[in-house]
């Protein structure tokens, strides 16, 4: 299965979100500018022991999963020991009481309860297009105002949109996490432990901000906006010091603390979304606590898909968007998701979706990198789980109607099996699709190497996609690694090598930035071409520490420019127990040498040493005759192609021009007959009646009834969704030293 098209991302669960790799991309300290002071302290210095078993992840120190396997409840904190001073809001509905009045996304008396009303208003949001131009989805609130998806990453998009919902509509909420050891619970009560007491340094959300959602009673949708109240403080805020949560289609200096105020009447619940958001990830969807498996058949809209490649560590959380029946129980299906850098939610339809769903990560039976299979890592696709009131405590539930399409987390062959139903129900993906699906990974990881250009998570994505692709390609269209790499590499996979996460202190550094991508692809551009007017060739210098830890060649090439001031020292933005590396570890790779493939690469129309520019044809069967198709230009042969294009079947080393016809259906000598000299009736043609002759040539069957099918000779170049222009676009901007 193609792992890497599935992971994503960025947010690509786990330690950190979005990212199919080890790394933890985050900040050291939580970021106590996000929030107010709170009885006297900052909030994130007087909070900061519930984090003493936590980690850090995309920018954040977020707490440790509590797990359990629960099909009924979880227990969650007592109601007796809860101050209503600490409350968000009321929880005045239940997730499954019906009411009859018409809503964002159900008309009266639509017979749904509130889990069907969540499932609805998920599908109803419509694509609209990103700042960045992908396409995104549209979120609208219940007094009208329509805005696009925030920046976020991908765990905080799932939470975001149940716990916004659950606001509007005065449901209960909670997610648990682990704290020192002991539960603490998250949700509508404010953050409590499991007494129900609250955790010191957390704030008293009733007191401390203010709800305006009974001010504005009565009055009609277009009063409440035209009036609409502004919490001057929480619009200032941001998820992380990096400040990459931006939308800067609500202004200048706008971050998630600005959405978040567009979005509620009671404030109290835009400062929880962002302690939720600061304190929780990825890791926290896998916790049964909080979510729970289903069935594959009963999916629906807000349900969550979560990669998991590791039993602890970072992963991929993706909101499924819609869900259509198809004829035969099949299903057409659509996901979003945020990643790293902070993006607007990514929308993507089933030809690309279904990848995700038939992931080893998403739970399959495949050994994963522990010698454990995937589905003991928690991933898979999940359910949130429905908060309810006891007489004592508040629970995270199964809801009635569910109970029968649940699955334990611990009944691994059930699990497995939704992998293989995903592969039947979604409908079979093509060659090209699941092709055009890589190569639209690829570039997505690319697009965030160029804003985060030290982001060890991105490279590793890349590779994972390439290794898929390369499968891919020889599987369906004979396909070497180096005529994949001469038609889909870019001179910027072989500067952002992948790095050995774990032996490097760049992947440590998430405070780079797209003006450093410039000077370092600017640095490597000018390097490559002047060796190129030498007639010699050079390898990219890859963007790594070395000689003592440091980026001397990068450093010393801004000075040169006048650009120093555009490159930032580095910093151990997230733990870092490989800060004191000398020199990073390049991990080993299997693609390419640079200069085997340079011409196709650069774009480069002249040769070094009076050579000239020649054709050069595949030869994937290794017989000594090409195929016309996936020719290459290049001023020296490329290992895997010839100078001609004479192979009339480029997967059979047997058939090429020269060979002896053979009565087997094939041209085996490729001139453009099948079987001539064969014979076409059942006469011995070759032989005698006396039985003094051999038989050469004859046929004894009556005829071979030959007949022979074209084979696929080469997949061209996708410009699917743009991507084929864009690869080859980009080489020629990166030697204008354009690239951006």
């Amino acid at each position: 299965m193609y792992r890497s098209i599935l992971c994503v991302v960025a947010c690509f669960s786990g330690l950190t979100a979005c990212t199919p790799s080890g790394e933890i991309a985050s900040i050291p300290e939580s970021d106590s500018s996000a929030l107010p002071a709170v009885e006297g302290a900052e909030f994130g210095a007087a909070s900061e022991g519930i984090f003493a078993e936590g980690t850090f992840e995309n920018g954040k120190h977020i707490l440790a999963a509590a797990n359990d396997d629960y099909r009924n409840s979880s227990q969650g904190p007592a109601i007796a020991g809860m101050a209503s001073t600490h409350r968000v809001w009321d929880a005045t509905r239940d997730w499954e009481d019906e009411d009859n009045a018409a809503g964002l996304a159900w008309p009266t008396n639509s017979g749904l309860n509130w889990e069907e009303k969540y499932a609805a208003w998920v599908d109803s949001m419509e694509k609209t297009t990103a700042e960045n131009g992908h396409v995104t989805m549209g979120i609208t609130t219940p007094w009208g105002r329509e805005l696009p998806g925030p920046r976020l990453e991908c765990s905080e998009m799932g939470m975001f949109l149940r716990a916004l919902f659950a606001s509007w509509y005065n449901l209960p909420f909670y997610m648990t996490a682990s704290s020192n050891g002991s539960s603490v619970h998250y949700g509508h009560f404010g953050i409590v432990d499991n007494t129900g007491a609250r955790k010191s340094g957390t704030p008293s959300y009733k007191a401390a901000y203010t709800d305006y959602t009974t001010s504005f009673a009565g009055q009609s949708n277009s009063q409440i906006l035209a009036n609409w109240p502004d919490d001057a403080t929480l619009e200032t805020k941001s998820l992380v010091n990096s400040q990459e949560d931006a939308v800067e289609f609500l202004g200048e200096d706008a971050y998630f603390g600005a959405y978040v105020d567009e979005m509620v009447l009671n404030k109290r619940a835009g400062y929880f979304l962002i302690k939720l958001l600061e304190d929780f990830g990825s890791i926290h969807f896998a916790s049964d606590r909080n979510l729970w498996n289903v069935e594959p058949e009963a999916i629906r809209p807000g349900d969550i898909l979560l990669h998991r490649w590791q039993s602890s560590g970072i992963g991929h959380v993706m909101v499924i968007k819609e869900v259509d029946p198809l004829p035969g129980g099949n299903l057409d299906v659509a996901i979003a998701y945020g990643s790293m850098p902070r993006i607007q939610p990514v929308w993507y339809e089933t030809a690309i979706a279904k990848s995700y769903f038939t992931s080893d990560y998403a739970g399959s039976a495949e050994i994963g990198p522990t010698s454990e299979p995937y589905s003991r890592y928690g991933g898979g696709v999940k359910r949130w789980r429905t908060a309810k009131a006891t007489s004592t405590h508040w629970t995270n539930t199964v809801a009635a109607d569910d109970l029968d399409v649940w699955i334990s987390s611990t009944d691994y062959a059930t699990l497995e099996a939704r992998v293989t139903t995903f592969e039947e129900i979604l409908g079979e993906m093509t060659p090209e699709e699941t092709r055009d699906a890589l190569l639209e990974q690829i570039e997505m990881a690319r697009n965030n190497l160029g804003m985060k250009p030290a982001s060890c998570s991105n490279r590793e994505r890349r590779e994972q996609a390439f290794e898929d692709l390369y499968d891919v390609m020889q599987e369906n269209w004979g396909w070497t690694r180096e005529q994949t790499d001469a038609t889909y590499r870019v001179p910027e996979d072989y500067v952002f090598a992948e790095l050995e996460y774990t032996q490097s202190k760049t992947c440590c550094w998430n405070s780079t930035t797209p003006e450093m991508y410039d000077i370092i692809m600017d640095y490597n551009n000018d390097l490559v071409e002047d060796a190129h007017d030498a007639g010699e060739c050079a390898e990219p210098v890859v963007f790594m520490a070395r000689n003592g830890g440091t980026y001397a060649p990068f450093t010393a090439y801004a000075a040169s420019v006048g650009r120093s001031a555009e490159w930032k020292s580095w910093t151990a933005d997230e733990s870092c127990p490989q800060s004191g590396v000398s020199e990073d570890t390049i991990k080993s790779e299997p693609f390419t040498d640079f200069c085997d493939i340079a011409a196709e690469l650069m774009d480069w129309s002249d040769c070094p040493n009076n050579q000239s520019m020649q054709t050069y044809y595949p030869d994937s069967d290794h017989d000594g005759y090409g195929s016309a198709s996936g020719s290459v230009q290049a001023c020296s042969q490329p290992s895997g192609y010839v100078s001609n294009d004479d192979d009339c079947n480029n997967s059979n080393a047997t058939v090429h021009p020269g060979v002896a016809e053979l009565c087997d259906g094939l041209d085996n000598d490729c001139d453009g007959a099948v079987d001539e000299g064969c014979g076409g009736g059942g006469d011995d043609t070759g032989g005698d009646d006396n039985g003094g002759g051999d038989n050469n040539g004859g046929n004894d069957d009556g005829g071979l009834g030959c007949s022979c099918s074209s084979p696929m000779d080469g997949p061209g170049v996708p410009l699917v969704g743009g991507l084929g222009l864009a690869v080859f676009a980009r080489r020629r901007r990166w030697m204008n030293g354009l690239l951006r």
